[in-house]
Formats: C-alpha cells, sequence, structure tokens
C-alpha cells in the first residue's frame, strides 16, 4: 500500500473517531485532577453530608440531571433563574417541584472558595446526582466523566418541548429519547429511575378515574394498586399529593421498579407503556436481575450525561449555579 493511501486512511479512521466522540466525547476521567484535585471529594462530602439528613434528595438530583441533560444537553440551564425577560427551565411544569438547588450552590460556594471559577455547575450537578445515589451503598454506582461548561440560556418553553411526558406512549417516548441520542434499551434502564422518589396525583389520576374521558379506569392498571391510589388521590383535580413511586421501598435504590412493572404496577402511563412494546419488556426482563440493572444503569447515565456537553471555549464557568456571569 503507497504512502499516500496509507496516510489518507489514517486521516479517514481518525476522523471517524472523532465523529464517534464528538457526543460527550470532550468529557474525560479526572478533569479537574491538576485545576482542582478536591473537586469531587467536595462534591461528594457535602452530598453524602446532606443526603443522611434528607433521604429524599437522592431522587431529587437524578430526576434534575434528567430533566437538565433533556433540555440543551448537561449544561445546567435548569439551575437558572429566570430574569424580567425571560422564564427560566424551572417555571416549566415538569420542573415546579424540582428541590434540592440549595444543596448545590453550597457545593459551588465551597469550590469558588477552594478554586474559584473552575468547576462547573453541570459538573456538580452530574456528580450530585451520581453521589446521592451512591450514598446507600457507601461506594460510586457509576462513573461521571467531567469536563462539561455551563450553558447561559434557559427557556421554560424549551423544557416543556424536551422533557418527556409522564402521559407519553410508547411511541413518543421512544422518539423522545431517539432526540436526545438514547436508545430503546437507555428509555427502559433510566425508566428505573423511578424506584425512588414520588410522582403527584395530578400526573397519574386520569388514570384512575377517567382514562378515556369516560370517567374509567385504565384498564392496564393492576386493580389492587389502582384502588389503593384512589385511597391517596381522592380526586382528578388533586395536584397537592405525592405516591410513592416504588411503594415498597420508595427510598432504596434497587429494581424494584421493574417488579411492579410486570404486576401491572407502574406508577405513569409512560412507565405502563413500556410494556406495550416486545423489545422494551425483553429489557425489563432483563433487568429483574439486580446485577444486571446496576451495570446498565451506569451505562446509560454516562450516556445520559453526555448528551450535548459544551465544553472547552463553549459556554462558560458560572461563578453562581443561579445566575449567568455578569
Amino acid at each position: 500500500m503507497n504512502t499516500n493511501l496509507s496516510s489518507f486512511l489514517f486521516s479517514i479512521a481518525v476522523l471517524l473517531g472523532l465523529l464517534g466522540v464528538c457526543h460527550g466525547g470532550m468529557l474525560r476521567k479526572n478533569f479537574y485532577e491538576d485545576s482542582c484535585p478536591l473537586a469531587e471529594d467536595t462534591v461528594k462530602e457535602i452530598i453524602w453530608k446532606r443526603v443522611a439528613c434528607n433521604s429524599t434528595l437522592p431522587a431529587k438530583f437524578l430526576r434534575m440531571h434528567f430533566h437538565d441533560c433533556f433540555v440543551r444537553g448537561c449544561d445546567a440551564s435548569v439551575l437558572l433563574d429566570s430574569t424580567a425577560n425571560n422564564k427560566a427551565e424551572k417555571e416549566a411544569v415538569p420542573n415546579l417541584s424540582l428541590a434540592g438547588f440549595d444543596v448545590l450552590e453550597e457545593v459551588k460556594t465551597q469550590l469558588e472558595k477552594t478554586c474559584p471559577g473552575v468547576v462547573s455547575c453541570a459538573d456538580i450537578l452530574a456528580l450530585a446526582a451520581r453521589d446521592s445515589v451512591s450514598y446507600q451503598f457507601q461506594r460510586p454506582l457509576w462513573e461521571v466523566l467531567t469536563g462539561r461548561r455551563d450553558g447561559t440560556i434557559s427557556r421554560m418553553s424549551e423544557a416543556l418541548a424536551n422533557i418527556p411526558s409522564p402521559f407519553f406512549n410508547f411511541t413518543t417516548l421512544k422518539q423522545s429519547f431517539a432526540n436526545k441520542s438514547l436508545s430503546t434499551h437507555d428509555l427502559v434502564v433510566l425508566s428505573g429511575g423511578h424506584t425512588i422518589g414520588v410522582g403527584h396525583c395530578q400526573f397519574f389520576s386520569n388514570r384512575l378515574y377517567n382514562f378515556t374521558g369516560k370517567n374509567d379506569a385504565d384498564p392496564s392498571l393492576n386493580s389492587t394498586y389502582a384502588a389503593f391510589l384512589k385511597t391517596q388521590c381522592k380526586s382528578l383535580t388533586d395536584n397537592v399529593t405525592t405516591v410513592a413511586m416504588d411503594p415498597g421501598s420508595p427510598l432504596s435504590f434497587d429494581n424494584n421498579y421493574y417488579k411492579n412493572l410486570k404486576l401491572n404496577q407502574g406508577l405513569f402511563q409512560s412507565d405502563a407503556a413500556l410494556l406495550t412494546s416486545k423489545e422494551a419488556t425483553n429489557t425489563v426482563d432483563e433487568l429483574l436481575d439486580s446485577d444486571d440493572f446496576f451495570r446498565e444503569f451506569g451505562q446509560s447515565m454516562k450516556r445520559m450525561g453526555a448528551i450535548d456537553v459544551l465544553s472547552g471555549s463553549s459556554g462558560e464557568i458560572r461563578k453562581k449555579c443561579n445566575v449567568v456571569n455578569s
């Protein structure tokens, strides 16, 4: 093979390699090793201290990270406050129940003291999601690559347009994930995050009282479970009450979500939708094995955490997570 052809083929291989890693390709292990060596330890220390006092935080940070990544990529845009001229993502209905912003700001404040202008809010959120869930096991459940930078734009309308709805059917869910370069496998695996946290009645009570507009229940919902839910959500208009998404172990990160699903005890329509696809149901069956679930969840979280990240000179490193730098 002549030298020119070898060089050409090598160039093509390099280009294809680069194309293959552009989706989060600039993220890497220990990004702050030189610029802020204690960054990841600082995040873990504060997050674990807070989770020890508040066992609802893991579900909150996991959800916040998910909602962040699905809008403009994992750029901490979900943390920005609204301004006089702009309603931010926080104002969108799916995000009104987000919480834990104060804990992230505590982490950011500490890191600004030790390494000013170095650690992004986007990385803090990605690490907080992992560390809060991992507290239960006292070891990291998945690897978080770092190097994200913070976005400067946050729009309520984009959150409404991009965050998957609990009312979605399988086709819509699959498309929503595909739009973010996530597979059906990722969809089923990440849905397992519903093993912790709560759901608001307003997002599933139609399944109890008015599924098709005829004052009927969703026939795919386990009748015993439906009867229990009716004791919690007394009416279609209840927008205050919350119910554990995994009634058996709502604060324990495990694979019970899939066991519940197989009993037709998925809380949301979007949960039940996973059983309407053979491909998705096959994945559900695989995840009934705990080891498979933990391994696959970590892999899918890495893929989600790489969605449309800002790196290099894109975006900024915010001084405070709720406002862009002036």
